[in-house]
């Protein structure tokens, strides 16, 4: 007897991080969503055949979209407006902050079995912790009940300490518990050490792996499966100052290592986020792969920027995935995705139940 594969739908899907978790634990995309254009062809060309519709959400009507009723509505709304680093627009009157209204909108109208929701740890405390409680009444009210939790990607297999607001809601009836942890821990050596070297400003299209698969981490075995080159070995361009600058700085170190008198086009270093010219300790996960090259992430052993496939292993994207647009929107796509990886062992919970 066939079984009919459970039908998934991606909206504000970015690059698309969570279908492909979605689709490795089991999971049909049915249909997507994605306003930029950029993350829309990203998308598409990694997810082909799947329906993408690059267009506001708030005027489209799913059912017209949808054959179906879909097993479950996943999705993140922009965040920026909840981000505990952003201390500009961190107000409720941010209307970013109510596209998650959309999101119930479409569960409401789609009644799929799941739904998750997910974004920045710091939706947890804006407005003093009610915008997460206005969430779950919005879904109680339309017949879901929910379980959220902060996450981390390292706890998951992801080499980085990434945290996200993870919010999973049924109309079954079911309380759902999150996966358990992972007992490892992948670093940030196992994960990128067998991508070519490069320099400041490097573009290379395509470059052999430094080792063979055999000489790999189970990690990078695994993102390699698909592929035999390494693909998009691009590094943004910094001046010759920022190279010097990254030379004084050591594994696990960030800007604080600079010689003050080198950073005195800064009006006041103490302004400087502890998140600037870091760079990568090899024997941990990595800090979280947000806007990378504005922050100036560095490599652990070569005086440069993160290369896109760097940064995109570190977020558990396969080799063969890859990205379009500029460097700048690739880079931005990178950053805003919800790592793969951990999705993935989301998903595969859900289908347990």
């Amino acid at each position: 007897m066939k079984t009919t594969k459970k039908i998934g739908i991606d909206i504000f899907s970015g690059a698309g991080g969570l279908s492909l978790g979605a689709e490795n634990a089991g999971i049909s995309i049915g249909l997507a969503i994605e306003k930029d254009p950029s993350a829309a062809k990203t998308f598409s060309k990694n997810h082909r055949g799947v329906n993408i519709l690059c267009e506001d959400i708030g005027k489209i009507k799913p059912l017209e979209h949808i054959a179906k009723e879909p097993f479950i509505v996943f999705g993140g709304p922009p965040c920026q407006g909840f981000s505990l680093s952003n201390t500009k627009t961190r107000t409720e009157f941010n209307k970013n902050n109510y596209l998650f209204n959309e999101f119930v909108r479409f569960v409401d109208e789609l009644q799929p079995e799941w739904f998750l929701f997910e974004n920045v740890e710091g939706i947890t405390t804006f407005n003093k912790g009610e915008t997460v409680k206005e969430i779950k009444a919005c879904f109680k009210e339309i017949g879901y009940e929910t379980t959220e939790q902060v996450l981390y990607a390292s706890d998951y297999g992801v080499p980085q300490h990434r945290n996200r607001f993870i919010m999973v809601g049924n109309r079954l009836g079911k309380v759902f518990e999150f996966p358990e942890k992972s007992d490892t821990r992948v670093t940030v050596e196992e994960a990128i050490s067998d991508l070519p070297e490069l320099l400041n400003g490097d573009k290379f299209a395509e470059l052999p792996y430094s080792k063979d698969i055999s000489e790999v981490s189970g990690y990078a075995q695994s993102m390699r499966s698909k592929s035999t080159v390494a693909r998009q070995n691009l590094v943004s361009k910094n001046e010759d100052y920022v190279i010097e600058r990254y030379k004084h700085i050591k594994q696990g170190q960030n800007w604080r290592a600079i010689p003050i008198e080198m950073m005195a086009n800064y009006a006041n270093v103490d302004n400087c986020h502890s998140g600037i010219y870091k760079r990568l300790d090899a024997g941990s996960p990595s800090v979280v792969i947000s806007n990378y090259r504005k922050n100036m992430l560095i490599h652990p052993f070569q005086d440069r920027g993160l290369s896109v496939r760097e940064a995109a292993r570190l977020q558990s994207f396969p080799d063969h995935f890859e990205f379009e647009g500029t460097l700048m929107h690739v880079q931005q796509q990178i950053g805003n995705a919800v790592p793969p990886l951990l999705a993935e062992a989301i998903f595969k919970k859900i289908l347990t139940y």
